[in-house]
């Protein structure tokens, strides 16, 4: 069993930055991939960013390449989420999540895919 927690979100300007936490519970937690997804109002659930159980290998949506980073400290059970250039279309409730995998996270991109999901924090970017 993993829990997760969110930290981080808020308002801010277009063209500013935030970054996002996600504690992680358990002793396990270098065994799992971890991605961050968003959920905007009236939308489905999107993928944003994912990183390898190890966290050498990270992958994006097109649409956040170059604008967000993900990492994570396995000693800290924390995944992060760096978050530059916001633009009002970032605006949503961020989730992490975790799945169970040493694969290359590039596989694990499905909401369906996870095993443990966090309850969100919410990031408003204003233009």
């Amino acid at each position: 069993q993993v829990q997760l927690a969110e930290s981080g979100g808020g308002l801010v300007q277009a063209g500013g930055s935030l970054r996002l936490s996600c504690a992680a519970s358990g002793r396990t937690f270098g065994a799992y991939a971890m991605d961050w997804f968003r959920q905007a109002p009236g939308k489905e659930r999107e993928f944003v960013a994912a990183i390898s159980a190890s966290g050498g290998i990270t992958y994006y949506t097109d649409s956040v390449k170059g604008r967000f980073t993900i990492s994570r400290d396995n000693a800290k059970n924390t995944v992060y989420l760096q978050m530059r250039s916001l633009k009002p279309e970032d605006t949503a409730v961020y989730y992490c999540a975790a799945v169970l995998t040493y694969e290359s996270p590039d596989r694990y991109t499905s909401p369906a895919a996870m095993n443990y999901w966090g309850k969100g924090t919410l990031v408003t970017v204003s233009s």
